[in-house]
């Protein structure tokens, strides 16, 4: 049985080690496919790890065993909040209109406070 060379797709040295490795190291791998993926792939990443970073800490603001609570902005800016970031709206028929990440929300009071919710509607 002969055994083909096989070279880095990234570098081009060869390879040893198992039949299906492609890359020499983890180093390769990484800057390989990071070549291959164009910038809007990168910016879909980017946009995705703020939204789940927003979920995160509505979630944390929300006591265990509760739907709601109440925060302000200054502490959702100092958590790291981003309020151009949310999956969907929801306007319940008073006309509050609630912003989502994904499935807990922020409703904007008076003051700048917010009223934390989990779960779609309220």
């Amino acid at each position: 049985m002969t055994q083909e060379k096989r070279n880095c797709l990234h570098c081009g040295k060869p390879i040893q080690g198992r039949v299906d490795k492609k890359f020499c190291d983890d180093s390769c791998r990484n800057t390989y496919n990071n070549q291959q993926n164009p910038e809007s792939v990168n910016l879909i990443r980017n946009i995705n790890h703020t939204l789940k970073k927003n979920r995160k800490i509505l979630e944390t603001l929300i006591p265990s065993g509760e739907v709601l609570a109440k925060t302000t902005r200054e502490r959702l800016t100092r958590q790291g909040f981003n309020f151009k970031f949310y999956t969907h709206t929801y306007q319940n028929k008073k006309g509050n209109l609630y912003h989502y990440c994904y499935d807990f929300g922020y409703l904007e009071l008076d003051g700048d406070w917010f009223l934390i919710v989990k779960g779609k509607e309220v």
